[in-house]
């Protein structure tokens, strides 16, 4: 089981250092192992965010994820959209921007550095709806039911999520107003832009495939209510409707992957400026994560250790503050990766104690149906 998920991410990281020692010696092979590892770092809590989604797509779609989805992920996130960012904001053609990101590595690194507050709002803004969505749903287990029984309550107002992160975005791009004897006064809108683009990319995608998602538990009650009128539609029209959820799932998750994937991104220039060995480490990273979560998914985790995927919603309301906050303020990348890891681990311990008390350690066929209590 295990080789046969990570089987590839095995292989594809011996070939990828080699390659880099070949290409840039013991100093490449050392900044792409390193890559590597902040990118498993910063997006762990990412991998179980999306085995939560992933365990309701079926087979195809799961290698979907792990094909398409990792070129998406790799030469999508990792070098065509630091490229894209430098043509947009030096306002430079396509082929002027790949020459800059080789031939001018130093001035490269400057110009995405400076979209930083562009890519933070709406990366913060998308990953801080995901986590309110999740605090204001009712819940059969709760981790921290101090917080999250009256969060339950509240989230009974349909639009307060939405209303909470436009709050949020509207004092983010007034502290980066106030910093403007730095310089900074002129992100401002494009704080509030990105934001709102932001906003708007979750609405749309996350909406689109909760409604075919809808649809589809609709369609199969149908199916198995036995007194029920014999179905007009036949089955190509039910299979169609899946591959919709499905497909609009598979772009959430992308839209996921790749807010996560801004700050991997930025925070790769700390150690390197070369696309190349950047694409290569973060790449190496992200098959992991994929790999990752697809093991969860096969493993049933998710299922046996219930608090995981609070501990990870956890993770992304603190990574979606940390992008704000580091609109203006510089915070190290080692927090942000020790903060996820951290989360997550609370959670899965106490998922231990939890099937401990009940006699059932990592088995979920027992669970009771009454809301567990956090710690």
């Amino acid at each position: 089981m295990l080789l046969k998920t990570f089987g590839w991410s095995f292989a594809i990281t011996v070939a990828g250092l080699a390659l880099a020692g070949v290409l840039w010696g013991w100093q490449g092979l050392a900044i792409v192992g390193i890559l590597s590892i902040l990118e498993v770092s910063l997006s762990f809590d990412n991998a179980v965010i999306n085995a939560g989604i992933l365990r309701k797509m079926n087979a195809f779609w799961q290698k979907i994820f792990l094909t398409v989805g990792i070129l998406i992920a790799v030469f999508g996130m990792r070098v065509v959209f630091p490229v894209v960012i430098v043509a947009i904001t030096a306002k430079l053609g396509p082929i002027e921007a790949v020459n800059l990101a080789i031939n001018d590595k130093a001035q490269y690194q400057e110009l995405v550095t400076s979209a930083h507050p562009a890519i933070a709002a709406f990366g913060g803004v998308f990953l801080l709806m995901i986590f309110l969505d999740f605090i204001f749903e009712e819940r059969d287990y709760k981790w921290l039911s101090w917080i999250e029984k009256p969060m339950a309550k509240l989230g009974k107002l349909d639009t307060l999520s939405v209303i909470i992160t436009l709050v949020v975005l509207l004092v983010s791009a007034m502290t980066v107003a106030t910093d403007a004897a730095h310089g900074a006064g002129d992100k401002s809108a494009t704080v509030l832009l990105s934001g709102v683009a932001g906003l708007i990319t979750y609405l749309v995608v996350a909406g689109v495939s909760g409604y075919f998602e809808d649809k589809l538990e609709d369609e199969d009650e149908e199916s198995e209510e036995p007194a029920a009128a014999p179905a007009k539609k036949g089955n190509g029209a039910v299979v169609g409707l899946a591959g919709k959820a499905a497909f609009f799932m598979f772009l959430y998750l992308e839209v996921i992957d790749a807010s996560f994937s801004f700050d991997g991104v930025i925070s790769a220039f700390a150690i390197t400026n070369d696309i190349f060995e950047m694409a290569l480490g973060l790449g190496i990273g992200a098959m992991y994560i994929r790999s990752l979560t697809v093991f969860l998914v096969r493993k049933g985790t998710l299922d046996d250790y219930v608090y995981l995927e609070h501990g990870a919603h956890y993770a992304i309301g603190a990574l979606a503050v940390i992008l704000l906050v580091t609109i203006k303020y510089e915070i190290p990348e080692v927090v942000t990766g020790l903060v996820g890891v951290a989360l997550i681990g609370l959670s899965f311990a106490s998922s231990v104690i939890r099937n401990r008390r009940e006699g059932k350690p990592g088995d979920s066929s027992g669970a009771q149906s009454e809301v567990a209590s956090g710690v």
